[in-house]
């Protein structure tokens, strides 16, 4: 892996939230302005968890923060005000191709981690694209397993039961079936990290690492009677409380294993009863204030991004 700006090695990681990842590019404008640049051409390394694996896997395709942002906009309220999971999975599934096409993983321009759970084995799998990212078996490493992008970034946000599980094939031809990433790590940073030293073999004092979440909220009052139905299933309880711990207690073991690695993390915790949100938010003037708040979020943090970035 070629550095980008001498000795750092700089990793970008965006956490899983669904609409909520609005938010995630509030805070990326700003640092896109910080830095002068596509973000492809400033981190050495992207991870990302469902949403946040839409946004990584479109910044590093060269795409700016504007461009994706306005893709939001237009279609993630499209998607999660429909009803039911099939509808849900049919409509993301021709986003992704619409976006992503046919491209792979060789199309990327910076290091990518996408990552998803395997249902059965209950174990993660993460696409990648350098071949230095692998963790032994490089000989047969196959950019993202021999998927697509669209593929790739469907499964990571396969939120089962909101979602339809996603079954990929890979170029060996295995057909394995996946769900959100977020069940493994809704916050990939420990994932990045041990990528960073222990496949590019990158010493601690070397890593920058600036990590992206989707912001704590108070749970929405629900006012429509099939939504309150919906709220009251268990599954649908245990998904949003499983990927709230799983997002607090990846970044406390990443504090207390990797606390020297220079590090900025944004996430910040919003109690007004006006921000009451979840990740499937449909409500455009909603999602348009999580996007200033991420902004705002930026601001408070902006000078040891400054230093994190140059």
């Amino acid at each position: 892996m070629t550095r980008l700006g001498g000795d750092r090695f700089r990793i970008l990681a965006l956490d899983g939230g669904g609409a909520k990842g609005f938010y995630t590019l509030g805070g990326l404008k700003q640092v896109e302005a910080l830095v002068g640049s596509r973000l492809c051409e400033k981190f050495n390394l992207i991870y990302g968890t469902s949403t946040g694996s839409i946004i990584g896997t479109m910044l590093a395709l060269g795409m700016s923060v504007d461009e994706i942002h306005q893709l939001y906009r237009e279609h993630v309220p499209s998607v999660m005000k429909l009803r039911t999971a099939a509808a849900k999975t049919r409509r993301l599934e021709e986003l992704a191709s619409e976006i992503f096409g046919d491209r792979k993983f060789e199309a990327v321009r910076t290091g990518i981690g996408v990552v998803a759970t395997k249902w059965l084995l209950e174990t993660p799998m993460i696409f990648k694209a350098d071949p230095g990212q692998a963790h032994g078996r490089k000989a047969t490493f196959t950019p993202g397993f021999g998927c697509r992008l669209a593929d790739a970034v469907q499964a990571s946000c396969s939120a089962y039961p909101f979602f339809n599980r996603k079954i990929v094939r890979t170029s060996s031809g295995d057909e394995i079936e996946l769900a959100d990433g977020g069940f493994c790590a809704n916050n990939p940073a420990l994932y990045a990290i041990a990528d960073a030293t222990r496949a590019f073999k990158v010493g601690y004092e070397n890593i920058s690492l600036l990590s992206i979440g989707v912001g704590v909220y108070p749970k929405p009052k629900i006012t429509n009677p099939k939504d309150w139905l919906i709220d009251k299933l268990p599954s649908v309880q245990l998904l949003q409380k499983t990927l709230e711990i799983n997002t607090q207690s990846m970044e406390q073991l990443r504090q207390v294993l990797y606390g020297s690695i220079q590090t900025v993390r944004i996430n910040q915790t919003f109690a007004q009863p006006e921000m009451a949100t979840d990740l499937l938010e449909h409500n455009l003037t909603k999602l348009n204030l999580l996007h200033q708040r991420g902004s705002e979020s930026f601001a408070e943090h902006e000078e040891q991004i400054r230093d994190l970035l140059h």
